[in-house]
């Protein structure tokens, strides 16, 4: 099993860092109607992800650090995404509030986990499937915006991925609940018999 550092200067944490810092940069320019600089930004982001995962795993370099920041940088992008197209009227705010109440949801469920003295979930496989239908559906719905030639076949793949995913992704919110629910119930609430994770 590969070890998890408590370490905090690391390639993979700067990479991540770096996609952090790009969000505001990358939403402004969705609100701005600046679709091209926009899927700049999104590949950029894609491509550093996948180094850092790359060099966290090649180099033994998985810290606590980084696996926090990895899926928040992930979340932010696509809510930022989500705000952007909503504002240019791409898609429907019904959607957004949809995907952000999962996220409200699980950050209750850390907060519960966490007073029986719990760490966090490991991602369940269908959040990790949801969360992929997302970042494929949201830059294809920006590249609509984009190349207006390709907006038709665009809108019809954008949209069957988002909903897919915001379905996945509750779906996994469930699962979620429902293991945590569990653990509530024979767990004490000082924790004395709790792991540092929980596997759904």
């Amino acid at each position: 099993m590969t070890e998890v550092s408590n370490r905090i200067v690391t390639i993979p944490n700067a990479l991540s860092l770096l996609r952090l810092l790009l969000i505001p940069v990358f939403l402004g320019t969705l609100i701005a109607a600046e679709y091209l600089w926009a899927l700049v930004i999104l590949v950029v982001s894609s491509v550093t992800d996948l180094v850092d995962g790359v060099v966290a795993r090649r180099f033994d370099q998985i810290t606590r650090l980084g696996q926090l920041l990895d899926p928040a940088a992930d979340r932010l992008y696509i809510l930022a995404t989500l705000i952007g197209l909503a504002w240019q009227q791409f898609i429907p705010w019904w959607l957004v509030a949809i995907i952000i109440a999962r996220d409200v949801l699980l950050i209750v469920l850390g907060v519960v986990l966490a007073n029986h003295g719990y760490g966090p979930l490991y991602v369940h496989h269908l959040g990790k499937m949801a969360t992929f239908a997302l970042l494929f559906a949201l830059p294809v719905l920006i590249l609509g915006g984009a190349f207006s030639a390709l907006e038709p076949v665009a809108t019809v793949l954008g949209w069957s991925a988002a909903l897919w995913g915001a379905f996945l992704y509750w779906w996994a919110g469930i699962l979620y609940l429902r293991e945590t629910i569990r653990v509530v119930r024979i767990s004490p609430v000082s924790g004395s018999g709790a792991s540092d994770s929980l596997n759904v």
